[in-house]
């Protein structure tokens, strides 16, 4: 353990190096250019005013030399003896004159001599002083600590929260945030259920989760990817309050249980969109296939969440605890994967999000490593970008541009990058308002290349502009058609209809462009548990990231 940390440190340490060469490599570069255009802009400048200015000083050195020359004539004229040769040269001198007397010669300049440079550097010197820090703690997960009531027990559907104390070697609290922390519930056969780790950046986290069904379930708290004092801890999942004594008597009445959730009903063929399926049996299942089990090998899932699909009729899922993006084809055959654990470039440490880029490249969300990845169609890795400014990102997607649109769960914020790296624009942050998130997830983005955002923690979805301006906002806390509880994976389709997968309440739901609740796909014969991401394939079928039944599931969707 002790030389794999050492490893893994000597490897951070390689990588931050990296990164600090090519920052300031790309800003001796933004520097040079802007030096180019400053020099550019001034030759431009200076061209324009010394040409107005040159062809005065032309024009009065032609007028003084035709003055000069009448002169001398006028001269040679009056010296000579009167005969008609002089007469004539007279005439001709008088006519000389009335041109000169016409030329117009410029008396006032036409342009003025300023050329001055103004260069506020003191705010750039400033912020030069200040760029990049490195950041570390000396906490420990031996000596960290958790505390609360979300450590024994939640109630289904409700939120849940655990303080954690970090600590360093010597048990004093450290001060400090930015520790590398996960959270995970699962129950005895693995399942998955996700949250979110708030940072108050004084040495102690808040982990914020719902767990949607009874039951007994694990809370591992791990910090630098070690257990922390207690950790795993016990949990019990209830669907009613327990007495503060512990005992489950006395609670006379239980919450329904998630079979018993209302379902959407079927949409009639309307306007609005096209009837998935004629039969109005509510029995009958949409689901086409299934793949996958709990495991680490080919096939075999622990915790997926990002789901893609590619136009060449592949799926992609991240795999997130193992490390690696599984792909298949439309019908479920697998193809290949790729990915090994590590906190270097080109390594996966918590895969959480994926996408296809226009070019083939494929784009995964490192949540654990805070930054994007960009592999090849094969697997390769090409670059990496948002490192130094992602603190957890979750979902990516891609624009109609080719920019890479990441939705980044611990900020609270929404990321456009160029493929390059290059910051296009951000919005968002932590909070309630139109413009706020709450541990946002997934985004898609519709044909007017709207950014389509799964607000998770404030149970609603928004579309913006892809400048971060609020479009439209839809959803509600609860159970009902239309309302949501804790969204998570979007798509949309053809039509511009919205497709969520509703994480809490275990169903997809499907709303028109403007937000209206049109149906849900049937997944009553085989219930999701917790899904994540969702996608739409090339053939027109939904797939679903079933995450706590260790499997992706494919439907029909009718569009």
């Amino acid at each position: 353990m002790f030389i794999e940390i050492l490893q893994q440190l000597t490897n951070q340490r390689a990588s931050i190096e990296e990164d600090i060469q090519s920052s300031f490599e790309d800003l001796h570069k933004q520097l040079d250019v802007r030096k180019s255009v400053l020099l550019m802009e001034l030759e431009v400048t200076y061209g324009l005013k010394q040409k107005v200015l040159q062809a005065q000083v032309d024009n009065l050195i032609r007028g003084e030399g035709d003055i000069m020359a009448s002169c001398t004539q006028s001269e040679e004229a009056l010296a000579g003896e009167a005969c008609v040769a002089s007469l004539q040269v007279e005439q001709e001198l008088q006519e000389r004159l009335g041109e000169l007397t016409c030329l117009g010669l410029p008396c006032q300049p036409e342009e003025n001599d300023q050329l001055d440079l103004v260069m506020e550097t003191d705010g750039l010197r400033k912020s030069i002083h200040n760029l990049g820090t490195i950041v570390t703690t000396s906490a420990v997960a031996s000596q960290s600590e958790a505390m609360g009531a979300g450590l024994e027990q939640c109630i289904v559907g409700h939120p849940a929260s655990v303080t954690i104390v970090t600590r360093d070697k010597s048990g004093g609290a450290c001060k400090s945030g930015n520790a590398i922390l996960s959270a995970e519930v699962f129950t005895p056969d693995g399942s998955i259920v996700d949250g979110e780790i708030v940072d108050h950046k004084n040495g102690t986290y808040e982990f914020v989760y719902i767990v949607p069904k009874e039951g007994d379930f694990s809370l591992a708290l791990r910090l630098y990817d070690q257990h922390i004092k207690g950790s795993p801890f016990k949990l019990t999942v209830t669907a009613y309050a327990t007495p503060s004594t512990g005992s489950s008597e006395g609670a006379k009445r239980r919450g329904k249980s998630p079979g018993q959730k209302k379902k959407g009903s079927k949409r009639a063929s309307s306007a609005l969109g096209t009837p998935r399926r004629k039969t109005q049996n509510p029995i009958e299942d949409d689901l086409i296939f299934r793949i996958g089990t709990k495991g680490r090998n080919k096939g075999e899932f622990t915790n997926l969440q990002g789901v893609a699909a590619s136009s060449s009729g592949r799926i992609l899922i991240a795999d997130s605890n193992n490390q690696c993006v599984q792909i298949f084809s439309n019908e479920g055959e697998f193809k290949s994967r790729f990915g090994v654990r590590g906190r270097s470039p080109g390594q996966l440490q918590r895969p959480t999000g994926v996408a296809v880029h226009p070019s083939g490249d494929i784009i995964i969300a490192d949540y654990d490593n805070k930054w994007v990845s960009i592999f090849s169609c094969e697997g390769k890795f090409k670059a990496k970008l948002g490192s130094g400014r992602l603190m957890g990102p979750k979902g990516v997607s891609v624009d109609q541009n080719g920019h890479v649109i990441v939705v980044d769960n611990k900020a609270c914020t929404v990321f456009i990058f160029q493929l390059t790296g290059k910051l296009i624009a951000k919005f968002g942050s932590r909070g309630n308002g139109d413009k706020q998130f709450a541990g946002p997830h997934f985004a898609a983005v519709n044909k007017n290349n709207e950014i389509i955002v799964t607000d998770f923690h404030n149970h609603s979805v928004k579309v913006f502009t892809p400048e971060g301006e609020l479009v439209l906002k839809f959803g509600s806390n609860g159970e009902g058609n239309g309302q949501f509880n804790a969204p998570t994976g979007v798509a949309v389709d053809i039509n511009g209809n919205i497709i969520v997968a509703d994480w809490g309440n275990s169903r997809i739901q499907v709303f028109d462009g403007s937000g209206s609740f049109l149906s849900y796909i049937n997944t009553s014969a085989d219930p999701l548990y917790g899904p994540q991401g969702l996608a739409l394939t090339s053939d027109g079928h939904v797939v679903v990231a079933d995450s706590g039944n260790h499997c992706f599931k494919v439907y029909r969707y009718l569009q």
